[in-house]
């Protein structure tokens, strides 16, 4: 494994995690995947900053056959006006309101910005484009009672956020105010990493990619031309809002931020690129136990920050 030249710090971050699957095959049943999962992301889990308020709730208005469940969180001191609508990862199939919500309550504290997540639809039970429709219902949802909505998600969530931008482009709907982006998977050709230097990175092998594919699809993976289903693939970026993509250097998706990021600034469309030097996929869930994890969890607070409190005046 050290072949990528990890640290200690971040080695053990791995260690910790793997224990959480110990025993689970490529065949397992999918309630044991979820199972693992969301113990070990409550395993990780950090208590809430002090005066941060959390609510649950639901979203129809825009979505009248289904109610969407959202979690939000606020500091007192919230800027008026934005929100951050916050897509979890887990490869479209994993994941839900209790797994990203010790990350989403650190980044509205840190931000002094409300933060809004969104209990998307998984896969295999409800397939592409399940999940982006419920994104967006739910992003016109806020935008009705919000001046500005920035736009965040990692690794799944991440690839939804950038397509629901191209989708709301297409539709010629009101853009995010703002794009953070955290090792998005975003190529057409999903199996691009396959023989490649990063095919067995740590935590998230390219294999594994093949399979969320799979399961998000319900087809075999193939180089697709849908660009809400793998946002490079469009040709068209102009447009869209300005972004901060934080790629993980030894995971399989890095080239996937940094090609986003090169095809972004080609068009003209503001963008920061944070390579996440010694990182890996699922980094976010390391930040108390590695500095190089802290470090890199401090750089996406700042930028979301810096979105939440810049441009006009609320």
């Amino acid at each position: 494994m050290n072949r990528f030249d990890l640290d200690s710090q971040v080695l053990d971050f791995i260690r910790r995690t793997e224990r959480f699957s110990e025993g689970l095959g490529p065949d397992a049943p999918l309630a044991d995947v979820r199972l693992a999962y969301d113990r070990m992301c409550e395993g990780f889990a950090l208590p809430h900053p002090a005066g941060l308020r959390r609510r649950d709730g639901i979203l129809h208005a825009h979505n009248p056959d289904r109610t969407l469940r959202l979690r939000s969180f606020a500091t007192p001191d919230a800027i008026p006006g934005r929100v951050v609508l916050y897509l979890h990862g887990g490869g479209f199939v994993v994941g839900g309101l209790d797994s990203h919500d010790s990350i989403c309550a650190d980044l509205a504290a840190g931000a002094d910005v409300a933060v809004v997540a969104l209990d998307y639809r998984l896969s295999p039970e409800h397939r592409y484009p399940a999940a982006l429709d419920d994104v967006e219902a739910a992003y016109d949802d806020l935008l009705d009672s919000h001046q500005a909505v920035i736009l965040a998600g990692d690794s799944a969530g991440a690839t939804l956020a950038v397509a629901l931008c191209l989708r709301l482009k297409r539709l010629g709907k009101p853009m995010p105010w703002a794009q953070l982006l955290i090792y998005p998977m975003l190529h057409p050709d999903v199996g691009r990493a396959i023989a490649g230097p990063k095919e067995n990175a740590p935590l998230l092998p390219a294999a594994s990619l093949l399979n969320y594919w799979r399961l998000y699809t319900g087809r075999e993976p193939e180089v697709t031309t849908d660009p809400e289903l793998a946002p490079l693939a469009t040709q068209d970026f102009a447009g869209l809002p300005p972004a901060a993509v934080f790629a993980a250097d030894i995971d399989p998706l890095a080239e996937d931020a940094h090609d986003y990021a090169e095809a972004l600034k080609t068009a003209g469309v503001p963008v920061s690129l944070h390579p996440g030097r010694g990182l890996v996929h699922g980094y976010l869930r390391g930040r108390a136990t590695s500095d190089r994890i802290a470090e890199a969890f401090s750089d996406v607070v700042s930028a979301l920050r810096g979105f939440a409190h810049s441009g006009i005046s609320l």
